[in-house]
């Protein structure tokens, strides 16, 4: 079927969309439907060939070694990759920025981040602040030419495997209001594992996003020298944070549509081919009904998906259409996989086929990068006094 998308994308951006979709037929989905039913991470055979490709530097400026695309090729090419695996069309988060960073900090780590070489782990939410990021208790008290950081972080996916940490602490516990307070850090540290003096780990058991590991982090008086704060000022934490919110929401609406849309082509597969009552069940109303309203629901969170970037690139403020798109996309993902499991029927219960995977992946949409209370809040906020 047709894509109405392919109205608002340029030639450039369907051929990228094409070339993803091949790699991810030919590489991604395979291993997805072999390694995550057995919860194992996606291999470093894959991850490589993500580096090879570029996908690490999509975003990044060419004069940094990256692709130097806009916002709408990367969420085309997150569609593609979250349709064969939620945590392939995460990953490439790893790479593509380091918001708020000096020009030397740029210049020594984007084009290797580009290349898939050093990539990020993000540091952000712990025990007792998630939405609430102004709430965080990690410290990081100076002490000569190093900050010393102390305190615990959670939901830090990727974090045994990155290079570094990308860690947002308090540096001045007494700023008013607290977010003034903030600042990030570049905690370095071998890929593969937590070796290094005071920081440590333990894996957080999930439902799904089983291509990645997702860690508690604790930092018991990690040393990091005082040239590894981001921007090289403190107190810009929280900014700098704020600078990737529409970009990570327009990236998480793209995921979203890409599982809703593997739940629909796989219930479409399905549907023509599960024969019941001497016909095949997509014969029958019920289940054609449902795959119209899938349908309609995945071309309408792809569209405003793809406009809102579209905005981004053009440099309009998207705050609360990146929170409408996060919102809508991640909301038709979980219900339009929870129908692809109901035309599955039995099977779709049973990690014999697909569509169990992107349902469990889905619901995860609805509450990272923000909550879908927090979306309605953001929102609201734009539209009411």
């Amino acid at each position: 079927m047709k894509q109405l998308s392919d109205a608002i994308l340029s030639e450039e951006h369907r051929l990228f969309r094409d070339e993803t979709r091949r790699f991810v037929e030919n590489e991604v989905l395979p291993e997805a439907s072999e390694r995550d039913p057995a919860r194992e991470e996606m291999s470093t055979e894959l991850v490589d060939q993500l580096g090879e490709l570029g996908f690490f530097g999509i975003l990044t400026d060419e004069e940094y070694g990256g692709l130097g695309l806009d916002l709408k090729a990367y969420a085309v090419i997150a569609e593609e990759l979250s349709r064969g695996w939620l945590s392939v069309g995460s990953i490439i988060a790893r790479g593509q920025s380091l918001p708020g960073a000096t020009e030397e900090q740029k210049r020594e780590l984007l084009p290797a981040m580009a290349r898939g070489e050093r990539l990020k782990a993000i540091a952000i939410s712990e025990p007792d602040a998630g939405s609430d990021v102004a709430n965080m208790r990690l410290r990081a008290e100076r002490d000569g030419d190093e900050y010393v950081l102390t305190g615990r972080k959670t939901w830090c996916t990727f974090a045994k495997g990155a290079d570094f940490i990308l860690t947002y602490a308090v540096t001045d516990p007494d700023a008013e209001p607290a977010y003034r307070g903030i600042s990030a850090f570049v905690v370095e540290k071998p890929p593969g594992t937590f070796g290094r003096e005071g920081l440590g780990g333990s894996a957080i058991d999930k439902i799904g996003y089983h291509g990645w590991k997702t860690w508690e982090v604790d930092f018991d008086g990690v040393r990091v020298p005082a040239d590894r704060l981001v921007g090289g000022e403190e107190g810009r934490g929280f900014y700098q944070i704020m600078e990737f919110f529409e970009e990570g929401r327009v990236h998480t609406a793209a995921r979203s549509v890409g599982l809703a849309r593997g739940a629909l082509e796989d219930s479409i597969e399905y549907a023509t081919e599960r024969v019941q009552f001497d016909r095949p069940i997509a014969e029958f109303q019920a289940i054609r009904h449902k795959l119209a309203e899938m349908a309609t629901s995945v071309e309408a969170a792809r569209a405003l998906t793809l406009l809102v970037a579209e905005a981004v690139d053009d440099g309009e403020r998207a705050n609360a259409e990146a929170a409408m798109a996060k919102l809508f996309a991640s909301e038709v993902a979980e219900e339009v996989t929870s129908e692809g499991i109901q035309i599955h029927g039995g099977y779709g219960y049973t990690t014999d086929f697909d569509v169990e995977r992107y349902w469990r992946d889905a619901r995860l949409t609805r509450i990272f990068e923000g909550t879908s209370e927090i979306q309605k809040r953001i929102i609201a906020d734009e539209l009411l006094p």
